[in-house]
């Protein structure tokens, strides 16, 4: 008898990232449910998510930065365009596209058509005005903050309100100069 041939590297490392993926989403369903049960308010929990993936998103631009090969990015529109298709890519595994940009290019959608957060997930009647993804909208905020702009994240459309894609809502408040802790002239 033969022996079996062992499986492709690229089909070891599928199946790891599935693990990971379902992983992660389990975990991060046991997160949002310990703070419903903790907070009571499903706004207090919105905000709750938000700050967490505020505080996710500043320090993922270090390795986003290091891992992606990304040149520095111009403006707000070339930065949005990044996050959604080479960020969403590398941490969640999906890619989402800008879209609705305002006539001054200062308000966006991000819409993401997969979301591996809510695999498994039905929200109940109980839980109507919880953003569950509400996390994404923080790291974004966060995210951009670091590159030096003020922004502002909000949902628009989401499948587990019954919506067909999930959309987030980046309006740039102020890009802030960057600012240096010394002189080049002294």
């Amino acid at each position: 008898m033969a022996p079996v041939a062992p499986r492709s590297g690229d089909a070891i490392f599928a199946n790891v990232e599935r693990v990971n993926a379902e992983l992660f989403t389990l975990t991060y369903g046991a997160i949002v449910r310990q703070l419903l049960t903790d907070l009571e308010e499903v706004e207090e929990v919105n905000k709750q998510l938000d700050q967490m993936g505020y505080n996710i998103g500043i320090r993922l631009v270090d390795e986003f930065l290091a891992k992606s090969n990304v040149s520095r990015c111009v403006d707000f529109r070339e930065t949005t365009d990044v996050i959604a298709k080479v960020g969403f890519k590398m941490f969640l595994g999906v890619t989402a596209s800008v879209t609705n940009w305002d006539a001054d290019g200062t308000c966006c959608s991000i819409v993401l058509e997969d979301n591996p957060l809510v695999d498994f997930v039905e929200l109940p009647d109980t839980c109507q005005g919880l953003y569950y993804c509400n996390i994404l909208s923080g790291v974004i905020r966060g995210a951009l903050d670091m590159v030096s702009m003020k922004t502002e994240v909000t949902w628009i459309r989401d499948v587990l309100r019954g919506d067909d894609v999930f959309e987030l809502q980046v309006k740039l408040l102020k890009q802030v100069p960057e600012e240096y802790p010394y002189k080049d002239d002294e």
